[in-house]
């Protein structure tokens, strides 16, 4: 599996308190070994974004991703909490 990371997660993931940076890293660890991993939450999302996915890092923060070719390739468009599933 092949991550990109969006700008916009750059910049999201930048601004994140040490803590949380460290809980997303372990998260991506556990993503690349088993996307579907129950501890990920892993689930699609509906509205502007029903192309696109969620990971559970947190009780609000959220990774927003799409998957292409089953996986192969996964790109991290969002990073924070629930306040971006508003756009």
């Amino acid at each position: 599996m092949k991550i990109k990371f969006h700008r916009r997660y750059e910049k999201q993931y930048k601004k994140l308190p040490e803590p949380i940076k460290k809980k997303v890293k372990r998260v991506i660890r556990i993503f690349r070994e088993d996307p579907l991993a129950v501890s990920l939450r892993n689930h699609s999302l509906c509205g502007f974004m029903s192309d696109k996915r969620a990971i559970w890092v947190t009780g609000d923060i959220r990774i927003i991703f799409q998957e292409y070719d089953g996986y192969v390739l996964v790109v991290f468009f969002e990073v924070g909490g629930h306040d971006l599933y508003k756009g």
